[in-house]
Formats: C-alpha cells, sequence, structure tokens
C-alpha cells in the first residue's frame, strides 16, 4: 500500500508550505489524481488521517479528483480516453506510438490554510 507514503509525502510538502507561509494549520487539500497513478482513492483516505497525525494537517479534509487518462497516437493524432485496463492502441489508424497526454498526475491543485482566507485561494505552489 503505497499510499501511505504519497499521503505522508503531501503532508510534508504541505507542513513546509504551511510553515514558509506562517500559516496555523491547514483545514483542507485539494488533489488531481490521475486514474493511471497507480493510486487508490480510498487506501489514500484511509491513509490521510493518520498521516496528518501531530501535523499542521490535523484534522484537515483531503479531496481528490481523478483525472481521467487522455492518449494521442504520434502518426495520426487521434486522441482518445484509453479507459482502465489502458487501451493503447489507435483507435483511428490502429498504430502504436502513442503519447498519453493525462493520466498519470499525483498534484497538489490547492490547500486552505486554517488562518487564512476560506475557498480555492492560492496553495503552497499557487492554483494551477
Amino acid at each position: 500500500m503505497h499510499e501511505m507514503s504519497i499521503a505522508a509525502a503531501v503532508v510534508d510538502q504541505v507542513s513546509r508550505a504551511a510553515a514558509e507561509h506562517g500559516a496555523r494549520g491547514v483545514t483542507a487539500v485539494r488533489l488531481d489524481v490521475g486514474e493511471l497513478a497507480g493510486v487508490v482513492p480510498a487506501a489514500l483516505d484511509f491513509c490521510w488521517e493518520l498521516a496528518c497525525e501531530g501535523t499542521a494537517l490535523a484534522g484537515s479534509v483531503l479531496s481528490a479528483t481523478t483525472v481521467t487518462a487522455r492518449a494521442r497516437c504520434v502518426p495520426c493524432a487521434v486522441e482518445w480516453a484509453p479507459g482502465l485496463p489502458p487501451d493503447l492502441g489507435c483507435p483511428g489508424c490502429g498504430g502504436g506510438r502513442v503519447e498519453l497526454l493525462t493520466g498519470r498526475e499525483l498534484q497538489i491543485r490547492g490547500v486552505d490554510w486554517a488562518d487564512g482566507p476560506p475557498g480555492p485561494g492560492p496553495g503552497p505552489t499557487g492554483e494551477a
């Protein structure tokens, strides 16, 4: 279950950002998780509370948004959703030279500081 190490890495990164911004705590963290990233959302939710214990993120809410995978055929430029398990054969020409455009993300989308304004304000690295 690598979700615990993912949760710990996110908590560590957000904790450092909270300290840099002088925030007393964090109420929410938003993540983008690609559907091909190999992350089980339920397992990540389960690990979140444990990873946050004793940190500025204790009691925070994790909100993970799944990013649908998109692929593009290099020779013919057809784009499609490869699904799960991924079908990486081009539906246009049948070719196998494929570029994965989205679906492998694991990105912190935003953070709500406990002492900051509510809503989608800037996160530790800014909103994307």
